[in-house]
């Protein structure tokens, strides 16, 4: 199968950032109160290392009730969390309820095989996921990552810095890795596409071919997202090992700020570790909108 026969000139002209404004315009008062539940979780998340770190050392001084305060953070931290979870499975049901119609309209008009219409309106599914699932991640990230860092700037500077010094370390190999995987989301939603016709006529060598294939192509794009993980994992084992080193020969530090120091900095790294996931998710969807006509009937 060539898979440079599957997008038409007439679907190039699609666009996965036109795609997600049109939902947010068509949704945006039930997106509204989901992501405003996600700043709120937000803010408990960058406010609870600092609060943690005043409980322990209310703790240590003897102050039970200033120490049990923590504890109602934790439980509002839950409250916001169900909240948001609940109430994300009614409004994204809805939203993709009402998107796959006009994809098979969109799709029909412009004469595509059944199988290419059923996988089209599949994948349409992933630009709901992406509000329901990835957008969500990205504001925690984005909010996790920045607040870490100026947090570890006022508590402890170098930290914050060498925080900073990493963000602009791996933005220069961006470009690339997104080049990459788009070109590997390109033969993969390709091949999926044709898979329904493909697989009621295709012997079974041809078959056996097809799903090598796609084997093959997941299996680099999860070796490539793992191989971001561990670029990761390495910068951020440095980062540890320097603020370590660092408040240890400085000495004189109190339990509560070592926590929270410590905490902030795996605050930054755990949120930076979703980068892998959603750069892919990115490739993805910009190749789907390429494909994929979400206009409304």
């Amino acid at each position: 199968m060539q898979t440079h026969e599957i997008i038409e000139p007439g679907n190039v002209t699609g666009s996965a950032v036109n795609t997600l404004k049109n939902i947010g315009r068509r949704h945006y008062r039930k997106l509204f109160f989901t992501l405003l539940l996600v700043i709120a979780e937000n803010v408990t998340y960058l406010l609870y290392p600092l609060l943690a770190g005043f409980a322990i050392n209310a703790i240590v001084a003897g102050k039970a009730w200033h120490a049990v305060f923590y504890a109602l953070m934790v439980f509002t931290m839950w409250v916001i969390g169900a909240a948001r979870r609940s109430l994300d499975t009614r409004t994204f049901a809805r939203i993709y309820a009402e998107l796959a119609v006009p994809v098979i309209v969109a799709q029909r008009r412009e004469n595509h095989s059944h199988s290419t219409i059923a996988a089209r309106v599949a994948l349409s599914r992933e630009f709901v996921d992406f509000f329901e699932k990835h957008l969500p991640v990205l504001i925690t990230s984005l909010a996790s990552i920045t607040g870490a860092a100026l947090m570890l700037l006022a508590i402890e500077f170098w930290s914050g810095i060498a925080c900073l010094a990493v963000l602009v370390f791996f933005s220069f190999f961006l470009p690339g890795y997104t080049n990459k995987n788009e070109a590997l989301f390109f033969r993969l939603n390709g091949r999926l596409e044709k898979e329904v016709g493909f697989v009621s006529s295709a012997p079974v060598a041809s078959l056996s071919r097809h799903y090598r294939v796609l084997a093959g192509l997941r299996i680099r794009l999860s070796d490539r997202e793992a191989m971001g993980y561990l670029s990761i994992g390495a910068v951020t084992a440095l980062l540890f090992a320097m603020t370590i080193f660092t408040m240890a020969l400085r000495g004189g530090t109190d339990a509560g700020h070592i926590y929270s120091a410590m905490t902030y900095l795996w605050m930054f790294a755990m949120s930076l570790d979703d980068a892998p996931q959603l750069l892919e998710k990115y490739s993805q969807l910009k190749d789907i909108g390429k494909r994929v006509k979400t206009d409304p009937i």
